[in-house]
């Protein structure tokens, strides 16, 4: 019986360190997963909508909206002079949308984006936006 028991710790123990660790290649999980979604909300805005899913709650947000100006790119010209138009300059509307899970306690389980564009400095605005890099 003594076995039994302390096999029975040391498996539930085991199973206690396991959590889901966010992926290094997705920076806004990486930021966000198992903070509070208090914190979240207190600095991008409220959820536009909720639904409950069992014991956890699926929050839609949209934010970061923002109007930027991409200068026209050009080719690389002889003598280091400006060569050949690439593309042209261009007005673009930033915005994000993402689906946050949290879990009973209000702690971010999953955030996902829904609708996302390419940043000015990369491939993604929710990225830019949610998680910038720290400087």
């Amino acid at each position: 019986m003594n076995f039994r028991t302390m096999t029975a710790a040391g498996l539930a123990i085991a199973l206690a360190g396991c959590t889901t660790i966010p992926s290094a290649g997705n920076p806004i999980e990486a930021r966000w997963v198992g903070k509070s979604a208090g914190i979240f909300f207190a600095a991008y805005g409220p959820p536009i909508s909720d639904s409950e899913q069992g014991s956890t709650t699926v929050y839609t947000w949209r934010g970061g909206y923002k109007t930027v100006r991409i200068p026209a790119k050009y080719a690389e010209g002889a003598d280091g002079k400006r060569g050949k138009q690439i593309s042209a300059a261009r007005t673009a509307y930033l915005r994000c949308q993402a689906e946050i899970t949290t879990s009973s306690d209000y702690t971010i389980r999953d955030i996902r984006t829904v609708a996302d564009i390419p940043g000015v400095d990369g491939p993604s605005y929710c990225a830019e936006f949610l998680a910038p890099e720290q400087k």
